[in-house]
């Protein structure tokens, strides 16, 4: 297995990215914070604008849920209530067309967690894999939440092959890729890549071509069909680029983003990926994926903090 080993490093905080196969037509991402419980959402015809608050989680988020969803409403699972300090299992529905509305209490994932990330078809399904749990703590339990009946608890699915937190995932409608993360236990930060396959989702993940580097507290996104990007966390600016059709291959390293990206959010569209970096209010830095090797591009600043936050993408 590809690993990157870093002994004895411990991290506090921090937050987990969510990213997926963009939905066609989006037009927007919405970032669930951890300041409180707001939601904020960036519009990307005048992302040089500052983002807006719009509408509330359904408990005030302390730690890391991540998000999956489709052109109509965003899931967010997991994370860290910060009134009780409790890891959570609730998963949060917000419908992109009415978005200050507070979100919905839908089905529960299988187990508490936070830390983790998802990935999505875009019409069907999202998976949320990894995280870190109450005792044994990190998970590598991939957890599938069917759209159409999402009140029911989530169905797990076949294992990543490695437990592992502050991960990133990308994806196609076909298969998600699931790029870094953290095993405090070992202890471990992990270059590994690992993909599952949507149709076969009961099998465990297969490890793929590594990262450049270890990676922990790192986002992701993707074009949906050809490339996905992930950031190299802990306190770098760097930029790996996954190819999903030749994937056993080292990531190739493109164009460096405008700040560190610790713990940052990432989403997109199918021309651009933005990532929020940690704290905030902050800017944020866009990606063209067509002139990738450039640096990224700093646009419209965060109304509010993003930090430990998952991110969708669809339309207004």
């Amino acid at each position: 297995m590809p690993v990157t080993i870093t002994a004895g490093i411990t991290f506090s905080g921090g937050g987990i990215t969510t990213s997926f196969a963009p939905p066609s037509g989006a037009t927007a991402s919405w970032y669930a914070s951890s300041s409180g419980s707001i939601i904020t959402r960036i519009t990307y015809a005048t992302d040089t604008a500052t983002s807006t608050d719009r509408g509330l989680l359904s408990f005030t988020q302390q730690e890391a849920a991540a998000g999956a969803g489709t052109l109509t409403d965003g899931w967010f699972g997991g994370g860290q209530d910060g009134g009780t300090a409790l890891i959570t299992a609730l998963v949060n529905r917000i419908t992109f067309a009415t978005d200050t509305a507070t979100a919905s209490v839908r089905g529960p994932l299988s187990t508490p967690r936070k830390r983790l990330t998802a990935t999505s078809d875009t019409t069907t399904y999202g998976w949320f894999g990894g995280g870190y749990g109450p005792a044994p703590g990190v998970r590598s339990t991939i957890d599938r939440i069917t759209y159409v009946t999402d009140t029911a608890t989530a169905s797990v699915r076949g294992p990543l092959e490695r437990s592992a937190y502050y991960l990133a995932g990308t994806g196609t409608t076909t298969s998600g890729w699931y790029c870094g993360g953290r095993d405090n236990t070992i202890p471990v930060n992990w270059s590994t890549v690992s993909r599952i396959t949507y149709a076969t989702d009961t099998a465990t993940a297969s490890v793929r071509g590594p990262l450049t580097a270890a990676a922990t507290g790192t986002a992701a996104t993707g074009d949906g069909t050809t490339y996905g990007w992930v950031t190299i966390g802990s306190s770098t600016t760097t930029v790996n680029r996954i190819t999903y059709a030749t994937d056993t291959a080292t990531a190739s390293t493109r164009g460096p983003l405008t700040g560190t990206t610790y713990n940052s959010v990432g989403t997109g569209n199918n021309t651009y990926g933005y990532f929020i970096a940690v704290g905030g209010p902050t800017t944020v830095s866009r990606i063209t994926f067509a002139t990738d090797t450039n640096t990224a591009t700093n646009v419209g600043p965060t109304s509010s903090a993003n930090f430990k936050g998952g991110g969708v993408s669809g339309t207004q």
